[in-house]
């Protein structure tokens, strides 16, 4: 049965710097967590329900996995989310390792995401047009948030994420790459051709765009075009259009 102190434990990985601390994080929902157990993650414990039990006979065996019974009523208090299917797992996070695009691939780069069911949304949203790599300032909304990972819906899974500074990072190496960055003011997207070579998609801030120290080293400035009077997109939406005019304008939709 869970104790007092896995509770505790629990609850604290909803705060970022208990995450940090103890290299851990939560992930609830029955989705979510069949796609965690299939992946490469390193899972502490699951905890469920009976009926959870036995309704996903065909868990993905993992032999050094401890599985806790648990009661509605905890995972009431336990869970975050209405939907958490009675199910949640703590895995360990993954270290900020280096990553690049590798030749003639693109990846995403985020400039300032701060809302965290936006950072979800482009997770899910690289996953689906095949981009497993996002580049994302340090100020970035934390990948490991709970709000993250539910939004993903199990993408997180499959795209990693590196943490660093933009600028530096541009410098030190992308001074050959393209960086194809969201505007307001950018040539259309339908007009634009994407370089073979690969390069970079860039998204920025919610409401103030790519900032200017990243916004210098931008080598093409695209835009979605307008056709109506909203006055902006969120920045999911236009990261899939743009994921979407990419993959045409480059002739790879399979």
């Amino acid at each position: 049965m869970l104790s007092k102190n896995q509770i505790k434990y629990i609850n604290s990985l909803k705060i970022k710097k208990y995450r940090q601390q103890h290299g851990a994080f939560v992930v609830e929902g029955a989705k979510s967590v069949l796609e965690l157990l299939a992946s490469d993650y390193t899972v502490e414990f699951v905890v469920a329900t009976d009926d959870f039990l036995q309704n996903y006979g065909s868990i993905p065996s993992r032999p050094t996995v401890d599985w806790i019974l648990a009661t509605p009523a905890d995972m009431d208090r336990l869970g975050t989310f209405q939907s958490n299917d009675a199910c949640l797992a703590v895995a360990k996070t993954k270290e900020n390792a280096f990553l690049c695009a590798d030749p003639g691939k693109y990846a995403l780069m985020l400039d300032d995401i701060r809302d965290p069911g936006n950072l979800g949304t482009i997770l899910r949203i690289a996953d689906w047009y095949g981009i497993p790599k996002i580049i994302c300032s340090e100020n970035t909304t934390d990948f490991y948030n709970p709000k993250v990972i539910a939004a993903s819906k199990g993408s997180f899974t499959r795209v990693r994420a590196h943490y660093t500074s933009l600028p530096d990072f541009i410098e030190g190496y992308l001074t050959q790459h393209a960086l194809i960055g969201a505007f307001l003011d950018g040539e259309s997207l339908y007009d634009f051709s994407f370089p073979q070579a690969g390069g970079y998609l860039v998204m920025g801030n919610e409401s103030q765009g790519i900032g200017p120290e990243v916004g210098t080293r931008i080598t093409h400035r695209i835009t979605i075009p307008r056709f109506g009077e909203a006055e902006s997109l969120n920045v999911g939406i236009a990261t899939a259009v743009i994921c979407d005019g990419w993959r045409r304008g480059l002739g790879i939709l399979k």
